[in-house]
């Protein structure tokens, strides 16, 4: 509904922007990243935006630049993961830091941040990890080049990673993921440990 707001930058916190619109002041959200880069107040500032609606609120959020937008609403498309923890990620990490942490399967950088703990740390990266290939910004993944096929023994690795996370046996996960892979070599990482998730509890 709303892709910016361009106007003059009236305060700014570490959380929060009021940016003056001819003659409206409009409220935004936005992460200790885009804090430290605002300018001062009095300065024109153009915030990328982000319109949440619920029935009991609406919430404006802004971003300096379209990567971290992008990457937000990456985060809040993830089941449990709503704008409030979203942008305590992005506080938590520059955009290319976050970036880094799921192309590379690391949930430990991520659940070092207030309100990520391991499962949610492993659910992002489950979930985001193979969009984030695709986009590929030059930021993201330095070791992975464009495209790149990740090898039998990369997808077991990262699929076990991650279902140990969430809590299950390395052992077991090691087992039925590399049936799983066998049985269909073409999987990507996510879908490798939805499968894996799926034969696990009917197991179970």
């Amino acid at each position: 509904m709303f892709a910016f707001l361009r106007g003059e930058l009236v305060t700014a916190s570490r959380e929060e922007a009021v940016v003056e619109v001819s003659g409206i002041g409009y409220r935004l959200h936005i992460s200790s990243g885009t804090s430290s880069r605002l300018p001062a107040p009095g300065s024109p500032v153009l915030l990328y935006t982000h319109y949440h609606v619920r029935e009991d609120l609406q919430q404006f959020f802004g971003f300096l630049d379209e990567e971290e937008l992008q990457l937000f609403r990456l985060l809040v498309s993830i089941s449990g993961v709503g704008p409030k923890l979203a942008m305590a990620v992005l506080s938590g990490l520059s955009v290319g830091e976050i970036q880094e942490a799921i192309v590379s399967n690391r949930p430990e950088t991520l659940f070092g941040i207030t309100g990520v703990g391991r499962k949610t740390a492993a659910r992002i990266i489950l979930e985001l990890r193979d969009k984030i290939l695709k986009i590929q910004p030059a930021s993201a993944g330095k070791s992975v080049g464009p495209g790149a096929p990740l090898s039998s023994t990369q997808l077991i690795d990262d699929a076990v990673a991650a279902l140990t996370t969430l809590g299950f046996p390395k052992a077991s996960a090691q087992k039925v993921v590399s049936k799983v892979l066998e049985a269909a070599p073409g999987l990507s990482v996510e879908e490798l440990v939805r499968t894996a998730l799926a034969a696990m509890h009917n197991n179970s």
